[in-house]
């Protein structure tokens, strides 16, 4: 009979090792399958009633529904954003706690404001874009101007007495009116409020004399007749206004993108993030929610990876700082 070899103690112990190393490796893949077990909260950092908010909503149901579990928009406003995205960044690094980001939280408030209560870089973890557009530059419809070049004109001819409404100081809103008045050497007078809603509704109602804003919102208020849109501030025209010029057709080069995206608390584990993209990319190609969308006045759902996120994140900072510094923008 022949001699049973046992193992050597190094052979012993490089199996145990690698039995362990395995069992580890395991581990986050086999949470990211089970998750999630509980409803999820996706945090918009501002007031109901504004494009975010509208979004927010229209893809909370479907990408719960895609996830096995409610997804719950939690509104908290206030301080151009910082609140609620604060909030995110102080709460579990487990996916349960979503940022719907715009502009304002992770790209333009970090030169806007002396501090913040979060690390735009160090605290988030992109996870995918949701929205790419523009926004539309709308007048009361007792306003008589029916083009950029009218604005411009009554603008020059009555320094600072033209107002531009905003969702509030250093909001896209905000800086896309102060870069129509370096781009036309004009001045007009800011008009903040907190949030789309109440800053639209005040247009309508004649109190001041423009925004350039959000499309969805401004839909009621166009087909009533409230509001007249002048131009969008794309490169090209949107679908949704085919009649309706760019603002680069009066100020060559003149472009103002809107992104909306989600991004989670950093520490998030890897395989967590990933079964969040994957699911927000099938989610957003549904050809349902894009009609849904389009019927809202959303801008069109766009994916992509985190990867690109994050890239696309510091490249809309770096070119809405140099603005914000050239306007000598600030904000509390």
């Amino acid at each position: 009979m022949p001699a049973i070899r046992r193992p050597s103690r190094e052979a012993t112990r490089r199996a145990l090792l690698g039995g362990a190393v395995g069992f580890v490796a395991g581990l986050p893949q086999a949470f990211a399958q089970s998750y999630p077990t509980r409803p999820v909260r996706m945090i918009v950092p501002f007031v109901p009633g504004g494009g975010a908010d509208l979004t927010a909503r229209l893809v909370a149901e479907p990408l719960g529904t895609a996830l096995g579990q409610p997804v719950v928009v939690e509104n908290r406003g206030g301080a151009g954003g910082t609140i609620g995205t604060a909030a995110v960044a102080q709460a579990p690094a487990d996916g349960y706690t979503l940022l719907y980001g715009t502009p304002g939280p992770l790209i333009t408030n970090r030169h806007l404001m002396a501090s913040l209560p979060y690390d735009s870089d160090r605290d988030f973890a992109p996870v995918s874009l949701l929205t790419r557009g523009a926004y539309v530059m709308a007048v009361h419809r007792d306003v008589p101007a029916r083009s950029v070049a009218d604005v411009i004109a009554l603008a020059k001819a009555h320094p600072n007495e033209l107002t531009f409404a905003s969702s509030g100081i250093g909001a896209g809103s905000h800086l896309a009116g102060e870069l129509l008045c370096m781009e036309a050497n004009i001045r007009m007078s800011h008009v903040p409020y907190r949030g789309t809603g109440p800053a639209l509704q005040d247009v309508a109602a004649g109190r001041v004399t423009m925004s350039i804003d959000s499309y969805g919102p401004m839909v009621p208020l166009l087909q009533s007749g409230q509001l007249r849109a002048i131009a969008v501030t794309s490169a090209q025209r949107m679908e949704e206004l085919p009649d309706v010029p760019t603002i680069a057709e009066t100020i060559p080069g003149f472009e103002v993108g809107v992104i909306n995206y989600v991004c989670v608390r950093s520490g998030t584990p890897a395989p967590i993030i990933q079964h969040l993209n994957q699911t927000l990319v099938r989610v957003l190609a549904d050809p349902e929610l894009k009609e849904r969308m389009r019927v809202a006045g959303s801008s069109p759902p766009v994916s992509s990876t985190p990867e690109e996120l994050g890239t696309m994140l510091r490249s809309e900072s770096a070119k809405w700082g140099e603005v914000i510094r050239r306007a000598g923008i600030q904000a509390g």
